[in-house]
């Protein structure tokens, strides 16, 4: 996608999660820059809003190929990188098929940036792989990403000037990636929802990290011997965005349209605020747990997103606190866990963060509790028969106070 561009620099951003609604500056300034700059992305440009549930990442793909110029793959949207318009455009040194070892993506592209031959590769860390949802990786599995790139440098290292990784690992697990490969000249981290934005240098090499929901981009430069990377904010209101761009500005219209969709009043203990999410989520596992008889209920608090809230709940307002369409599902407690749910809890806690559970703590003796189908797949084996109700009904439920003693909700629009 280079074609006769004189690159001068690259721009990557990461974890943009669909996030439209505010990403009219990230796409109007991606498109100047395409002109002088490498355009790439850490992962998880995917899955997040009501633009990806509405539009089934349709949006995503147009702005991928018409914009960027290589991809790191996330956890989430991994299918999509599979897709003819958007496989040849992603790269992954340490992705490959279970049975036969063959890597699932191209492990490296060489681009010239200011006349030099830049390298560019990616990798996933374990822990991210893991979170992708298992049917959606099945057959599929991670190397080392140490072991990876090591491997791939030894084998390309005449072919390149400079080392670029794309990494959807988080920024912690990049500062160590740094120390042992000390032939990278950047590493642009992903997958960390943290605030540690700032270049780190661990020896020759700098971490760097954009802003994520398209609020801003990581860009590096080469300078005398060696490459600058700082961190740049996209301007929020755009003077206009490019005729090029109009297809795209239609499909978010026609679905920004949709979630304008009133579900009701917003109750008043929310109205004004940007929920708690730890305790919309109690309060939905009480509801659940007495509505459909459950022996309990056991919820994540990464589940939701926060989403400040006005007089009406919008159905955009619904899909931005719970954007990923978890449905609920029975699953059947480990035998290892069924007399020990202190150790259930911390088993889940180390893999996916703070949980709610009702009851609180859970009894000696469960045998099935009631989670989302993420947990239910992942974490809680395949024994599991699905509740017939999605997360995003109790949570609707909670936030509009609706007046209803069980689990019976109409659906969603």
């Amino acid at each position: 996608m280079t074609g006769t561009r004189a690159l001068e620099r690259i721009v990557v951003t990461t974890d943009f999660h669909s996030a439209f609604a505010t990403a009219d500056g990230m796409l109007a300034h991606l498109h100047r820059a395409r002109s002088t700059s490498l355009i790439a992305d850490c992962g998880d440009f995917f899955e997040g809003s009501g633009y990806y549930r509405l539009a089934g990442g349709a949006i995503e793909r147009a702005v991928l190929t018409g914009l960027y110029d290589v991809l790191a793959p996330g956890n989430h949207g991994w299918p999509h990188h599979f897709e003819p318009d958007l496989h040849p455009l992603t790269v992954c040194a340490n992705a490959v098929d279970d049975a036969s070892g063959q890597p699932l993506f191209r492990r490296l592209r060489t681009f010239r940036i200011g006349g030099r031959r830049v390298a560019v590769t990616a990798v996933i860390s374990p822990d991210a792989f893991l979170d992708i949802p298992a049917h959606q990786r099945q057959g599929q599995r991670v190397t080392d990403p140490l072991r990876a790139l090591r491997e791939l440098m030894l084998a390309h290292h005449h072919e390149a000037d400079a080392w670029m990784l794309l990494s959807h690992s988080g920024f912690e697990n990049d500062l160590a990636l740094a120390a042992e490969c000390p032939f990278l000249d950047i590493i642009f981290a992903g997958h960390c929802h943290s605030d540690h934005y700032a270049p780190e240098p661990v020896g020759d090499t700098l971490i760097v990290k954009g802003g994520e929901l398209g609020a801003g981009y990581a860009l590096a430069e080469p300078v005398g011997a060696g490459w600058a990377a700082h961190t740049c904010t996209f301007p929020t209101s755009p003077a206009a965005l490019p005729r090029e761009l109009s297809s795209v500005v239609r499909q978010i219209g026609a679905v920004r349209e949709k979630l304008t969709a009133p579900l009701g009043l917003t109750s008043e203990s929310y109205r004004g605020t940007v929920p708690d999410r730890h305790q919309v989520l109690a309060e939905a596992a009480v509801w659940l747990q007495s509505g459909l008889g459950a022996d309990a209920v056991v919820l994540n608090d990464t589940v939701l997103r926060p989403q400040r809230l006005g007089m009406v709940l919008t159905f955009g307002d619904l899909l931005a606190i719970e954007p990923f369409a978890n449905q609920l599902a029975y699953a059947r407690i480990p035998d290892a866990y069924l007399y020990d749910p202190g150790g259930l809890n911390a088993y889940l806690t180390e893999r996916v963060g703070p949980l709610v559970t009702a009851p609180n703590p859970l009894s000696l003796g469960l045998r099935t509790v009631l989670t989302t189908d993420f947990l239910a797949g992942n974490f809680l084996g395949d024994r599991t028969r699905p509740a017939g109700m999605s997360l995003g009904q109790a949570v609707r439920h909670v936030l509009t106070g609706a007046p209803s003693s069980t689990a019976t909700e109409r659906p969603l629009p």
